[in-house]
């Protein structure tokens, strides 16, 4: 049997550029050589499309160094890889040193492992519509409006799944005379603008029209890996608030206050394997911050995800009777219908200490190294990494 021809597509304009990288060489070791044939294609974080650069595989965080997809003119070896969306699964060319394009061959299907804006927000997922490429994972609509935490939250809230109160705060409105363009901040000052210090009393005053509980969470909307998230533990503290609205914005200009929610975090895998299967959900996980008792991380930050491996580790199932466990799975279930998911989510809630459940957020193509969460949960269901791999490979092509 031939073997299937897999794109991986890594890197990317997002922040989670890096993440991105070290997700897909978990995927690339582990995907099967038997059945399929990976090409791994890099994105720069200018947008360049690129092979035949530094090997992917070789990407890791052991050295504390987060691995980037360099562009021609960076490493000689790399080489552009230019589109032709007329021709569908035949589009994908590689331009030489003398211009010319050689056709890459036939691709069977692309496997986005993008975390971020450019790349698990629709943009991609909509090219390959285009050009009539399979590809795993949720479509256009749902990675849009996943990425968007404020529209998630609009949609679970219309199918009648709670979610943590909040408001959403647009900091385009703070953006001083004469800068706004396509920012409206200077992503490089450190110092708060008085525009946010101004934008942030009236803020102050729609939390407490909302009756929102301290601590608060401010966070980008759309952005992932947990970066520009500040929690607020001062309340009626105008500056504090400025400050970490000002952080979240260059991030994304529209941002989400949120109240803290006095419970457990648990995650839950869901996965569907074609649009006319039921998705099926993992035995929900929850991460463990093993030093916030003793003043360590107090959120799961970018930090205890990535960089310090002592500061966090992922117990699955959550230690939690087995009547609330199957309770998470139909909520993440119901919320992955919700949004119109398709081929893969991860689904993270909140448990409080009396058995409320609410959804945080849906992440359409959550971290996927060996050791993050959704890979580990359904490793602990009983499917391996490199099982579920294939799995997701083969529902994209049917």
């Amino acid at each position: 049997m031939r073997k299937r021809r897999v794109v991986v597509l890594y890197g990317g304009k997002a922040d989670e550029h890096s993440i991105s990288c070290i997700s897909a060489a978990g995927v690339l070791r582990a995907m099967d050589a038997e059945r399929f044939e990976p090409i791994p294609v890099g994105i720069t974080k200018a947008g360049e499309w690129v092979v035949s650069g530094t090997n992917p595989r070789d990407f890791d965080l052991t050295n504390g160094a987060m691995p980037t997809v360099d562009g021609p003119d960076v490493d000689n070896m790399a080489k552009p890889v230019v589109l032709d969306m007329s021709c569908g699964n035949n589009g994908f060319y590689v331009r030489e040193k003398d211009d010319t394009l050689n056709p890459l061959g036939f691709v069977d299907v692309v496997f986005p492992v993008l975390h971020g804006p450019y790349g698990e927000d629709g943009a991609v997922q909509g090219l390959l519509e285009m050009m009539g490429v399979p590809y795993v994972g949720c479509g256009v609509f749902s990675s849009a409006a996943c990425m968007d935490k404020a529209f998630t939250k609009a949609l679970l809230l219309q199918a009648g799944i709670p979610v943590a109160p909040g408001v959403t705060v647009e900091t385009r409105d703070f953006a001083e005379s004469g800068t706004v363009g396509s920012s409206p901040f200077d992503s490089q000052t450190e110092a708060v603008p008085s525009a946010f210090v101004r934008g942030a009393q009236e803020v102050m005053n729609n939390l407490r029209a909302a009756k929102l509980r301290y601590p608060l969470f401010v966070k980008p909307s759309r952005a992932g890996s947990s970066f520009g998230v500040s929690k607020l533990e001062h309340d009626g503290d105008v500056d504090e608030l400025a400050a970490a609205l000002f952080e979240a914005s260059k991030h994304d200009w529209k941002v989400l206050v949120e109240q803290g929610i006095e419970g457990r975090e648990i995650e839950c895998a869901v996965f569907s394997p074609a649009i006319d299967r039921e998705p099926v959900s993992a035995l929900p996980g929850e991460i463990v911050l093993d030093h916030r008792a003793t003043g360590g991380d107090q959120f799961y930050d970018f930090n205890s995800k990535y960089t310090d491996s002592e500061a966090s580790h992922v117990e699955v199932p959550a230690n939690l009777p087995d009547d609330t466990l199957k309770r998470l799975q139909e909520v993440a279930v119901r919320a992955f219908k919700a949004v119109d998911g398709a081929g893969l989510s991860r689904v993270d809630t909140f448990v409080t200490s009396s058995g409320e459940m609410m959804v945080n957020e849906i992440n359409t193509m959550p971290g996927f190294t060996p050791i993050s969460m959704y890979p580990k949960a359904w490793d602990a269901t009983g499917v391996s990494y490199s099982d579920l791999i294939t799995r997701l490979v083969e529902g994209a092509l049917r």
